[in-house]
């Protein structure tokens, strides 16, 4: 089959002739049909420091993807060929405290797809049963190729309540767009995102952001959107989606007290923030990686189902011998999420 791989400890990927994957009794075989690139795929590319620490060349590549079931193993009870498919890219024990008390997506000894384990960037995928997610409802195949990234800002906006609050979202990357379409679908009140690419910025409006600020124009900056929004004691709600030191400064000081934020932009590097803000301001900080398995999954079906739109999301689609060009277009800030199609 062909596949995109990191065959090398180098820059770039190479689209090879590789095996099928193997199964086993609790595994299921899929035809992939679409795939999304993920900013973890851009890191492996260019073979940065934490792609270098992370990955073990030869690796296939890719973790968002919707495909067919062609087979499944003897032990495999409620999926069967011809499903319409998504995969957790979270691959967990299945033996630790967490993983007993059913908190999968809180296990120590998590493997992801594409980074620990041969990915999705290929023409068949191979997954335990208990990673798969069947689509029982019509879907968009770009949509449900990106479950995984739509689940991040799926599990980051809902982890507190919205309804009628007021929620800043720093950082309009894809998760972060699709944060607040889920956050203005959810009830909240007002939505305002940050960041310095105006194109993603009219991304963002277009899901229903109450307000986008590039932050990087002289005066713009948060304080200036609560202004905008005529917000007297600043947002309920933080969606920090960056990993930027100064977005989650500015986020701090303009939060309600008993303000909440869920943290899931990862920083480059340790920097320090006004604990004593955090203290006095009693606001809570919740760091989120990954999705609840699977209520996260049940909650984007929902979502869809009931009228949330993310095509906007959606700016590009390559065939997957073009991934050169996919991934570079994916690599700028003038792009949402870029997909590989893997069916020609």
């Amino acid at each position: 089959m062909k596949a995109l791989v990191k065959q090398k400890a180098e820059p770039g990927l190479w689209l090879m002739d590789v095996p099928e994957p193997e199964t086993g009794d609790g595994d299921v075989l899929i035809k992939v049909a679409r795939t999304g690139i993920c900013g973890t795929d851009l890191h492996i590319r260019s073979w940065d420091g934490w792609a270098r620490q992370a990955v073990t060349a030869p690796r296939i590549l890719g973790h968002e993807f919707v495909g067919e079931v062609v087979a499944v193993g003897a032990a495999v009870r409620e999926i069967a060929v011809g499903d319409l498919v998504s995969g957790e890219g979270h691959l967990v024990c299945g033996t630790c405290r967490n993983c007993l008390a059913g908190r999968r997506h809180l296990c120590r000894s998590t493997v992801g797809l594409g980074v620990g384990r041969d990915g999705a960037f290929a023409e068949y995928v191979a997954l335990p049963a208990s990673n798969v997610w069947v689509h029982r409802s019509d879907v968009n195949l770009d949509i449900a190729a990106i479950f995984d990234p739509f689940g991040n800002a799926v599990h980051t906006a809902l982890s507190f309540p919205l309804v009628g609050e007021d929620v800043l979202i720093t950082g309009a990357g894809p998760i972060g767009i699709m944060a607040a379409a889920v956050a203005r679908h959810a009830g909240a009140r007002h939505v305002a995102i940050t960041d310095v690419s105006p194109y993603r910025l009219e991304l963002a409006r277009k899901v229903g952001a109450t307000l986008a600020l590039d932050v990087s124009a002289p005066g713009s900056g948060i304080a200036e959107a609560q202004r905008r929004l005529g917000l007297k004691e600043g947002f309920d709600i933080g969606l920090e989606m960056s990993g930027r030191p100064e977005a989650l400064r500015d986020m701090v000081d303009n939060m309600t007290h008993g303000g909440r934020i869920a943290m899931l932009g990862l920083p480059a590097e340790e920097f320090a923030i006004d604990w004593s803000k955090i203290v006095t301001s009693m606001i809570t900080i919740k760091g989120i990686y990954g999705r609840e398995m699977f209520e996260t999954w049940y909650a984007m079906t929902v979502l869809l189902e009931g009228g949330l739109d993310l095509t906007p999301v959606i700016t590009g689609s390559y065939g997957f011998e073009e991934f050169e060009a996919a991934f570079d277009e994916a690599a700028t800030a003038r792009s949402g999420k870029i997909i590989l199609d893997w069916t020609g």
